[in-house]
Formats: structure tokens, C-alpha cells, sequence
């Protein structure tokens, strides 16, 4: 998901916050501690085996850092019930001391800034059961319609060190990718991120070598474990040839050839609007896996039963949701926002979820024009129950509202009409994705771009929508062939214009939080405000 714009600074444990409302756990999760601030991620080698018998797994991880400046312990995380075995470098057995999920690995000297280097983590035991993956994360141990295992990982959220041990946090990804060596029972397949570069066979199992070449945030590793067939498709897109691969259960490999046919419509109307896919090199996959779905990079996670809408469901209730397949759309549409472009912190997690669910609005507007993807990401507001700010709180792991998806899909959608051009709308949003280009960011650093890009002072508006729970009211009054209105419910300084329909006719006010009035030509019989703008519309006689 990222490549990094990294912030060098050692950030100090927020102790004063984590007595208010956080734990020093959180803290040492969710900051850029000193002891990871020092060294920059290169690349992970990843080894597991995983037993589903005892739903146990056992492997190892090589980890390749470079020195940013002097530093002796390296921070490393991994949940219990999960062990570290032992440690490795150059070697030599490594001391560590933990810290909860957080262990601090004592190098045996201090290692030079621009020194590259490496250590190895053994680690071993049952990871923690997600009860309702994707939401609670960890692994899924099921059987398929034949008794066979079936098995899989989702940790957004709880952090891929639930089950595997690195550098769990956003602000920094392996520049060079990972490489994963993935050990099953014989008779079953195992499917992992990039391209599969290697087979290799036991009496009793086989071992499947994947690799990823772009930088690739933690979350997005996974495991797939089940009897997998699978089919391929090349799909010509803007930057050349494109592997689609696909990966299903055995009995499912008919209804999946032609579900998956809105793969290639969903790159096609991405490509348009976001740019090129951001990882040639190293495929597109969807993945069976027996939960709903998760945006694992280049291995999207597919379990919406073969079915369109959301587990057949329309979200918007107007039933342009059931045009299309939500997981294939949603969970792809993140390889743009969320795998290219990543938040540094996950407070910014609107960055991966609102832009992601405002795609399921441009497929539609490509696929099916605009009117079909207004209704669409319209209905979805009432969806938004804007209980707290969809940006979070800094530095503790902690997300804003669930909000952030169809809060940040308006916002976007009511953004789009305030540029008042779509293609330059569109390519702002390609030009977001080529100058963050597998980066992480922050939310800053996004609405900066687009209020750059835009030419529009964009200052309050973020601050309304992103860190208010606050919908602007337009409160307005009708005084013959007068219209007086002002806002209410906006910090200050927030004077967003927007469209109304005079006697069925559209024209722009520009509200403020003081009273207005506009003349019109006739006497005013009718007010509507367009509803692509989300603010709340309230007469007064």
C-alpha cells in the first residue's frame, strides 16, 4: 500500500494523552516510536507453514532495514497468543526484551547511518481466531462444501502482528516488497500477495513462493489456504498487458468465470479515473476466501457469494448497488486509495475508506453515466450517522467514524460540483495518484493537493466535513421575488456555495453565516436545493 514519505522525527511516547484516554500499549502501536524512527524498511521475507489441524502456524521472518541514523534496538511487533522464538542477526542470537505486543530487539553495536542490514524472527504459535473477519481480523480456520480446509487472514484494523511480526505501522512499507514462502498439507493450495515464482514439494506438503516487488503496507500480506482452481485473463490496459488472476474453491470455478467478468469493467473505469493500476509487476488477483472481503494488495479477498450489490443488498437503497458486485468493485477500487496511496497514520484512514467508497460511485459513472452514480452515493447518506469526526486521534492507533466511508464518499461527490468541470475533476484525481504514487500520506498532505489543484481556498471545508461532526445548514426564506438565507451549524469562516433551483431553474448563492439576500426575476414559487451537495436544506417562513 505505500511507498513512504517518512517522517524522521522520534516521536516520544505521548505519555500525557495515553493517561487521558489511551494505554502506553496503544502508544507504542500507534506512534513512530524511537526505536522504529531510525531504521527504513526494505524488505520482508516471509516464511510460514500452517497447520490446520492444530491451527497453528510456524515460520520466520528476515527482515532488510537501512539505517537512517545511528541505532542500536529495533522495536518489532507480535500479539500473543503468537511467540517469538528467537532472533537472528549476522548470525548471532539476538537479546530482546517485550513489552506487551511491542519487543525491543538489542543490536549487539550501534549500526551507522546508510548501513543496510538484517535480522531474522522465528516465530510460532495459534494465532488469535477472527470471530468476524474482516472486522475483528486474525485467521479464519473454516472447511468448504467438501470438508476440506479453508483458511485465510484479514487484520486491518488489529494489525497484521496479530499473526506475523514486523514493523506494524503505516508511516513506513519494505520499499522492495515481500516475499512470502507459504507451507500446506499436500492436497491443498496456498495463495499469497504478487505473482506465485516458485513451487515445491515434500511426501506430505508443498510449499507455494510468491512475490511482491512494490512496496506493500503490513495489512495488506495474507495467507489463503483452501482447494483453489484457478483461471487467468490479460486485460490491455494503460500501462501494457495486466495479469488477471483468479483464485476459487473447485466447485465454484463456473459461477466465478462469469461473476469476475466486471474485473476487467472495473479496471477499465478505474484506469479512466485514477490512473494506471498501480502494480503491474505484480498482477491482479481476486481470492476466494470464506469471509466477506478485504483489499489485500494485488490479492483482493472475494467472499460476496457470487452475488451483485453488497451479500446481494442494495447500500444506497435505490438500486444502482445491485448493478454491480460490491466486493469486486469496493475491495479493488482500494488498490488506488488505500494500496497506492496509504495513510501514514491510521487516524487518516478516510484517505483509504472515503475515496474507496466514492469509486463504487465512478464505476457507476462510467458504466452507467452520472445521474445513475449521483442517486447512488446520495442514498448512501442515510448510512452516515455522524456520531464523531471521521478523523481520528494521532499517534494510538485510532480511527475516526465508520463514517469516514459514506461521510468521505459526500464529501468527494460535493467537491466534484464545487470543481464544476468533471475532466478536471478527473484529472485531479489521477494526479493524485501519480504524485503520491505508492507513497504514505497524510490527510493533510490530500487536502492541500486538491485544494492546490482545485484553485479553491478549501480550508474550511476540510476542517467542516473531516474534523466536525457538523452538516452545514442552509437556512432560507422566501421574500416574494427575494431569496434570504444564511448558513448555520459551520465553523467559522465556512461559505461553500452551492446550486439551487429557483422556479426549477439552477442558480449558485453564496452562503455565509450571515443573512443574504438574492434578487430573481419573478416571484419565487419554488426552492430546491441540489442534493449533490450535502448540506441540510431548512425553509423558514
Amino acid at each position: 500500500m505505500i511507498k513512504k514519505i517518512i517522517l524522521l522525527m522520534a516521536l516520544s511516547i505521548p505519555l500525557s494523552l495515553s493517561a487521558q484516554q489511551f494505554t502506553r500499549q496503544d502508544s507504542l502501536r500507534g506512534s513512530i516510536t524511537p526505536e522504529r524512527a531510525w531504521w527504513d524498511l526494505q524488505k520482508y521475507e516471509l516464511a510460514v507453514q500452517v497447520f490446520p489441524e492444530t491451527q497453528k502456524i510456524s515460520g520466520k521472518n528476515t527482515v532488510t532495514f537501512t539505517a537512517l541514523q545511528k541505532g542500536k534496538v529495533l522495536q518489532i511487533d507480535l500479539q500473543p497468543p503468537m511467540t517469538i522464538d528467537r532472533v537472528l542477526f549476522e548470525g548471532k542470537e539476538l537479546d530482546y526484551t517485550s513489552e506487551g505486543n511491542a519487543h525491543f530487539l538489542q543490536l549487539p553495536s550501534p549500526i551507522k547511518k546508510g548501513k543496510r542490514a538484517q535480522c531474522t524472527i522465528f516465530f510460532s504459535g495459534a494465532p488469535r481466531v477472527a470471530r468476524r473477519a474482516p472486522w475483528d481480523g486474525g485467521f479464519t480456520w473454516e472447511t468448504d462444501s467438501n470438508g476440506k480446509p479453508f483458511i485465510a487472514t484479514a487484520n486491518q484494523g488489529i494489525g497484521a502482528s496479530i499473526w506475523w511480526p514486523n514493523k506494524d505501522h503505516p508511516y513506513d512499507e519494505p520499499d522492495e516488497g515481500v516475499s512470502m514462502a507459504i507451507t500446506v498439507p499436500q492436497e491443498l493450495v496456498a495463495v499469497g500477495n504478487g505473482r506465485l515464482r516458485k513451487m515445491s514439494y515434500t511426501e506430505t506438503t508443498q510449499t507455494f513462493e510468491w512475490e511482491v516487488v512494490n512496496p506493500i503496507n503490513n495489512y495488506g500480506v495474507n495467507i489463503n489456504v483452501g482447494d483453489y482452481v484457478h483461471f487467468t485473463e490479460t486485460y490491455e490496459g494503460e500501462q501494457g498487458s495486466l495479469l488477471m488472476d483468479y483464485w476459487v474453491l473447485r466447485d465454484n470455478k463456473e459461477k466465478a468465470k462469469d461473476q469476475f467478468k466486471q474485473a476487467p469493467m472495473m479496471m477499465e473505469a478505474f484506469e479512466h479515473w485514477f490512473g494506471p493500476y498501480p502494480f503491474y509487476e505484480d498482477s491482479f488477483k481476486l481470492v476466494e476466501v470464506p469471509y466477506l472481503g478485504m483489499e489485500h494488495q494485488s490479492s483482493v479477498t472475494y467472499g460476496n457469494q457470487y452475488m451483485n450489490g453488497y451479500l446481494g443488498s442494495d447500500l444506497s437503497g435505490t438500486g444502482w448497488g445491485m448493478k454491480f458486485d460490491f466486493i469486486i468493485i469496493h475491495e479493488a477500487g482500494h488498490e488506488w486509495f488505500a494500496n497506492n496511496i496509504t495513510n501514514s497514520d491510521v487516524a487518516d484512514m478516510w484517505l483509504h475508506e472515503g475515496f474507496t467508497a466514492y469509486s463504487e460511485n465512478l464505476y457507476l459513472d462510467y458504466h452507467f453515466g452520472k445521474e445513475a452514480s449521483a442517486a447512488y452515493v446520495i442514498g448512501t447518506r442515510q448510512r452516515i450517522a455522524n456520531d464523531r469526526p471521521i478523523i481520528g486521534t494521532y499517534g494510538v492507533n485510532k480511527e475516526g467514524s465508520s463514517d469516514m466511508y459514506y461521510k468521505g464518499a459526500n464529501i468527494l461527490h460535493t467537491l466534484r460540483q464545487l470543481i464544476e468541470d468533471d475532466e478536471k475533476w478527473r484529472r485531479m484525481l489521477r494526479g493524485l495518484n501519480k504524485t503520491f504514487y505508492h507513497q504514505t500520506v497524510s490527510s493533510e498532505d490530500v487536502e492541500n493537493y486538491l485544494s492546490k489543484q482545485s484553485g479553491i481556498d478549501l480550508t474550511e471545508f476540510w476542517q467542516q466535513y473531516l474534523r466536525t461532526t457538523k452538516i452545514p445548514t442552509l437556512e432560507y426564506q422566501v421574500n416574494g421575488d427575494e431569496l434570504k438565507f444564511r448558513y448555520t451549524n459551520i465553523v467559522d469562516g465556512f461559505d461553500m456555495p452551492v446550486i439551487v433551483r429557483l422556479n426549477g431553474t439552477e442558480t449558485w448563492i453564496y452562503p455565509t453565516s450571515a443573512w443574504k439576500t438574492q434578487p430573481w426575476k419573478a416571484t419565487i414559487e419554488s426552492v430546491e436545493v441540489k442534493e449533490d451537495f450535502y448540506v441540510l436544506p431548512k425553509p423558514l417562513k
